[in-house]
């Protein structure tokens, strides 16, 4: 069987994307160890709040934290009503079985779900605005060099693990404290990636923090390396990181799972294995018996095992929730037929829609449905080198000469969005779909052919199309070459597509290749829900690899302008301005964008969600109508 999948270029430059085999892991020391004692003999400060010197802020922690607190509320009377109300509980379906829970190895959707949910965030990413909000850290700001970073952390937010209620209650689960969330549960996520303790691709995206890539490609590195990167705790609620070079973007990367806080005395202690050699659950910190968690749920014990997981709210986090979701029941299935299935026997809120429902049921309830836009651009690029694309006004003509809602029906059952210019909506500091760029105009592509040197498409040279050897990078290329054929005239056996593996259609297209080709088919993976990945990463002259062997000019110059800026929407000025500049009718088009995919999901009536494009949907976010919910499902 033929691979059928479109070739992608993951975001991060190919040169950079390596990973190195993991070497032991290091831990910095914890102080002396201190005994439970009474709250007044525990040696804070006079107003209550834990504060530490760098050196002593595990030891400050372990002395809030050895006397293992149960919170409980005193009851409000004027709420009594509202508590009689039954819990308003949310069914999901996730895909697969229980993954590993630690942050720093997100990388499925079910991971980043489940990690977006059980672990504070030190910010946010807000699916409404599109925009960077605070979660553990309340605020920010930006040293003059541009690259020092100084986050003030909340100190209400703490590691917790579930109490049960009384026997016999049908309560929710409460919280035991086991101790705040401090600075250095920050520094400690970021030293053991950079240092390979734990190790995903998206490593890379930290390389920005100085010294992170020193350390990473360093063989063993030691404590004294790891203390080195640029990240500090100056005291348990301030956090301070170094950057390379100036980098408004950075802040986006703050809202990734990489910047998860992990509990740097519970990893020491239990280590972080996830299965033994057996294939059972081991003893790291992060398994179902061991788990301590930081965000909006907590796992419930008696209902988290690998096919069935259960999170209660969590009583403690002291952010205002957008939704109304008291519980979440977490099914997982493999396949999302059967969650289909289940979706419409109303045994779930929320669940995929599968390709072969997905036309029958639009027709029939076309509200239930909603797109969920994959980031992955899919584009041809040109060869600036080339005879044949040297001049803007030919490549402006076979850009919009492709008709890109055609490729969606018949490659993907219309399942995409057509693309104009090269970032995806939804993104921080992106433009809104479809505002820049000329996209699909016969009768544009005809006048710019004609105002070239050539004048017509058979006085061309020959042009080479590469693709990789899937059946559906065949497929596209020969639809491709059908409509430069119909709208510009040109010859079919003018233009050769041709098929090599993946690697090589890489080794080829590189600036020093030899035998480049004139156009070539590729994907964008980007790495972070930011315009800078997206346009910079993609396309900067120097920044990016630059296959099209694209002169640097005045769009360059906007897009590092953007990069170094902090303020979204002055970046989102600079972006659209270089989209312009790319894209717009008088654009260089380095490449000719084509579309991203989509995928569907369906939605109960009472269900109110705003999905988020990048990491882990927020299920504080739902707003679901129990008692509709409750008449529905008793029909």
């Amino acid at each position: 069987m033929r691979d059928t999948r479109l070739p992608l270029i993951n975001s991060g430059r190919v040169g950079r994307c390596r990973l190195l085999l993991c070497l032991g892991a290091l831990f910095l020391c914890l102080g002396a160890g201190i005994g439970c004692r009474p709250q007044d003999e525990a040696a804070l400060p006079a107003d209550g709040t834990p504060r530490a010197t760098p050196s002593s802020v595990q030891a400050i922690v372990t002395r809030i934290v050895q006397q293992i607190t149960v919170v409980t509320r005193t009851p409000d009377p004027a709420a009594a009503v509202a508590e009689e109300q039954p819990p308003v509980e949310l069914d999901l379906s996730l895909s697969g079985r229980l993954p590993n829970l630690d942050p720093g190895l997100a990388e499925t959707q079910a991971q980043l779900d489940l990690t977006q949910n059980l672990f504070a965030g030190l910010t946010n990413y807000n699916p409404d605005t599109a925009a960077i909000e605070p979660e553990l850290a309340t605020t920010w700001s930006v040293g003059s060099d541009g690259r020092t970073w100084t986050f003030n952390l909340r100190d209400d937010v703490f590691w917790v693990r579930p109490q049960s209620p009384r026997p016999g209650s049908e309560d929710l689960w409460s919280a035991e404290v086991v101790r705040p969330v401090v600075a250095d549960d920050v520094v400690f996520a970021v030293q053991r990636l950079c240092g390979r303790e734990v190790e995903t691709p998206l490593t890379f995206s930290l390389f920005i923090i100085d010294g992170c890539e020193a350390v990473f490609t360093t063989l063993e590195p030691t404590a004294a390396d790891l203390a080195a990167i640029g990240i500090r705790a100056v005291d348990a609620t301030t956090l301070e990181i170094r950057l390379t070079q100036p980098a408004g973007y950075f802040l986006t990367i703050t809202s990734m799972a990489l910047f998860q806080p992990v509990p740097r005395d519970l990893v020491t202690e239990m280590g972080d294995e996830w299965l033994d050699a057996a294939g059972e659950y081991s003893t790291g910190w992060q398994t179902p018996d061991n788990l301590v968690t930081s965000g909006p749920y907590l796992p419930i014990p008696t209902e988290f095992t690998s096919q069935r997981v259960v999170l209660h709210h969590n009583p403690l986090w002291p952010l205002d929730r957008p939704g109304n979701v008291d519980v979440v029941n977490l099914t997982f299935l493999d396949d999302e037929m059967d969650a289909y299935d289940l979706w419409q026997d109303r045994a779930l809120d929320i669940a995929p829609l599968p390709l072969t429902e997905r036309e029958a049921f639009l027709e029939r309830s076309p509200t239930k449905a909603q797109v969920i836009p994959d980031l992955i651009l899919f584009y041809l690029s040109f060869d600036f080198g080339s005879q044949v694309f040297r001049e803007p006004e030919i490549r402006r003509a076979f850009s919009a000469a492709i008709d890109r809602e055609r490729l969606i029906a018949e490659l993907h059952d219309g399942r995409g969005i057509p693309m104009r210019h090269a970032s995806s909506p939804g993104v921080v500091a992106a433009i809104p779909f479809g505002e820049v760029g000329v996209g699909y105009s016969p009768d544009y592509a005809r006048q710019q052919l004609a105002a070239s040197t050539v004048r017509t498409c058979p006085l061309l040279p020959p042009i080479i199309l590469r693709v990789s050897s899937a059946d559906l990078s065949l497929r596209q290329a020969e639809l491709i070459r059908d409509m430069w054929v119909e709208e510009l005239g040109c010859l079919t056996e003018s233009i050769s597509i041709e098929q090599v593996q993946f690697g090589e259609l890489l080794a080829s297209t590189r600036q020093d290749a030899t035998g480049r080709p004139d156009s070539w088919e590729l994907a964008w993976s980007p790495t972070l829900p930011d315009a800078h990945n997206m346009l910079n990463d993609l396309l900067h002259c120097r920044d990016s690899e630059n296959r099209q062997n694209r002169p640097c000019d005045d769009t360059d110059a906007s897009l590092s302008r953007a990069g170094a800026l902090i303020d979204p929407a002055e970046r989102a000025a600079l972006y659209r301005q270089a989209e312009s500049q790319f894209f717009n009718e008088s654009g260089t088009f380095p490449i000719i964008p084509l579309y991203i995919r989509t995928s569907e999901i369906v939605l109960q009536e009472w269900i109110t969600f705003t999905p988020v494009v990048s990491g882990g949907q927020q299920w504080d976010r739902i707003l679901l109508q129990a008692e509709l919910k409750e008449l529905e499902k008793s029909r």
